[in-house]
């Protein structure tokens, strides 16, 4: 709503900057927009796409400035209306123009934060983590969606929760009765506002540690979301987690062994025994479903449908509906997704494993033996267990793209034995590991790339997309 100033004339909107024209900050700017705030769009780069999104975006009032380095003057010159900049996630958040920002006392957050304030008073169940975050979003999603209630899903999962928001609240349904929403160590930094109803933590493990600098500070970006949430919900399966246990005053944790206490005085309220998944209720053990709900393979999935179970609870679901659920779930794309069976080989793609830890987890999911494609745009972190994983898993490595030369001295330093091929790209890698399977007698073919994909692709999304098709064309 627009006040009246002192001459009696309408107070101007407010003008919110939002930095990069990202799906995150499109969102972000159209929900602004659609809430009565003027806005100007920033990006760095110009080109013929981006010069039509903003022919686009100025059709529906919000200005965009294509090749606009990032500059605190040029921001603060755009006017005395300034509310907020917002920060799309792929920007660093310690960048000294938002430092100089904020010395001068202009809010800076990132495009999920006026998602939260526009959702107003929808529960959020939000989910982080280094690894396991997507397949809990996935299921938190299908839960709730299968027991009839209006769940939406946003985050790193495909809509933006602004372009979520935006959508429901534009619609004749209105917003949505839960909002379940992955997030990330960089979203969550800049959203200090957001306190989600139910917070779930899947695993901890060295990850963005070009971003964040240490661990200590990457593992407290994750803990604030959830020292803001009422319901915690924590892995108590994962080392670093578990080595913590003591230091929360209060948290829901679940374990996909037998129900052993994690530390003096704390034991999981959700465990597995007999094969049965059970639950603490008025101080009770309770039966609550089979452990075999998921047919998703590995000890890493029985976690992260413990972790979903324990949002359903909070939801009001029941045993039994969460197992007829469960038993019905899909899968997640691009996480050990099995694609094609061609020539009795199975081809696996785990495009979404971005790191050294991910692609460990896929590995001993698996067992063996395998043909690995691995490659892409190489990140910090320790190797050790990884090549250890590939040891025992892979008759033969294929590795491609930015990272090969590196990987392939990675392996044989750590002592790899089986073969290792080099190629440019998947183009070449995925012919070569089917013939390698053949030749080698292996069960599968994973993709699991322990790398992130910038060096060729535009995410990991469009990676597993292009592996999927060169996978059909065999």
């Amino acid at each position: 709503q627009s006040s009246s100033g002192s001459d009696g004339e309408p107070a101007a909107a407010p003008l919110s900057v939002v930095i990069g024209m990202g799906r995150s900050g499109l969102g972000a700017a159209q929900l602004l927009q659609s809430l009565g705030e003027q806005v100007v769009v920033m990006e760095s780069r110009c080109t013929a796409a981006l010069e039509r999104q903003a022919a686009d975006l100025q059709r529906q009032g919000i200005e965009v400035q294509l090749n606009r380095t990032l500059d605190a003057e040029a921001i603060l010159a755009l006017g005395h209306g300034l509310r907020r900049v917002v920060v799309s996630p792929g920007i660093r958040w310690d960048h000294p123009v938002f430092e100089s920002l904020r010395s001068q006392g202009i809010t800076v957050h990132g495009e999920v934060e006026p998602a939260w304030h526009a959702s107003r008073p929808v529960p959020w169940i939000a989910i982080t983590g280094t690894n396991g975050k997507t397949t809990v979003t996935h299921l938190v999603h299908h839960l709730l969606q299968s027991a009839g209630r209006d769940a939406a899903m946003a985050g790193n999962v495909g809509l933006s929760a602004a372009e979520i928001v935006l959508k429901r609240r534009d619609s004749s349904s209105g917003l949505p009765a839960w909002l379940v929403v992955e997030l990330s160590s960089y979203q969550i930094e800049a959203s200090t506002a957001v306190a989600p109803r139910v917070g779930i933590w899947t695993t901890l493990t060295p990850d963005h540690l070009e971003r964040h600098g240490t661990l200590d500070h990457y593992r407290s970006i994750k803990r604030r979301l959830l020292e803001r949430s009422t319901v915690r919900v924590l892995n108590g399966d994962d080392p670093d987690l578990r080595s913590r246990a003591a230091s929360w005053d209060r948290a829901t944790w679940v374990t996909a062994g037998p129900r052993l206490p994690l530390a003096p005085g704390i034991e999981p309220a959700l465990w597995i025994e007999a094969g049965r998944v059970w639950h603490e209720r008025d101080g009770r053990p309770c039966d609550l479903m089979a452990a075999d709900a998921l047919a998703m393979p590995g000890a890493h999935n029985r976690q992260n449908m413990l972790l979903a179970v324990a949002a359903g609870l909070e939801a009001g679901l029941d045993g039994p509906a969460m197992e007829t659920a469960l038993r019905r779930f899909p899968g997640v794309p691009h996480r050990l997704e099995h694609i094609r069976t061609w020539r009795r080989l199975r081809f696996y793609n785990d495009s979404k494993a971005t790191n050294y830890d991910a692609a460990e987890v896929a590995l001993n999911a698996l067992g063996a033996p395998l043909v690995v494609l691995a490659g892409g745009q190489a990140k910090i972190g320790e190797a050790g267990a990884w090549v250890a994983a590939l040891s025992r898993s892979a008759r033969a490595v294929v590795l491609y793209g930015e990272a090969r030369t590196l990987f392939q001295e990675l392996l044989r330093q750590h002592g790899y034995a089986g073969r290792i091929d080099t190629c440019p790209g998947l183009e070449q890698a995925v012919p070569l590991a089917a013939g390698l399977a053949e030749e080698l007698d292996c069960s599968a073919v994973l993709l699991s790339p322990a790398c992130a994909s910038f060096d060729q692709y535009p995410d990991f999304k469009a990676r597993g997309e292009h592996f999927r098709s060169l996978v059909a064309n065999l």
